[in-house]
């Protein structure tokens, strides 16, 4: 709501900005960092899985689990550089639905 009111408020002073048709949406489709964040989420949340149940609610077997994958992602330069790169194809990918979030359909033959 307060973006189209300081969209309104730029085209009745004759400002010249970006427009909501031109500005991205705040899509995670777009940001790495949000990226990036759900692998380690995911990776952390498998590797508490697979603990026993007593130690898979111990804060420091979590913090163990979190630096490992936080470790482990240093050294893998391939997964920032592939984020990045496909930057390009996710933002014509958000373009396409006019901003919206990419919904992905799987049919499963029966």
């Amino acid at each position: 709501m307060r973006a189209n009111k300081v969209q309104h408020l730029l085209q009745d002073n004759d400002i010249k900005f970006w427009g909501n048709d031109i500005w991205p949406g705040n899509s995670p489709d777009l940001n790495v960092a949000e990226c990036i964040g759900s692998i380690i989420k995911d990776e952390v949340e498998t590797k508490m899985l697979s603990e026993t149940e007593y130690n898979r609610y111990h804060e420091d077997t979590l913090k163990m689990h979190v630096e490992n994958v936080l470790t482990s992602m240093e050294e893998d330069t391939e997964l920032l550089e592939t984020l990045l790169c496909s930057y390009p194809s996710r933002l014509r990918a958000v373009k396409n639905t006019n901003g919206r979030h990419r919904i992905l359909i799987v049919f499963i033959k029966q």
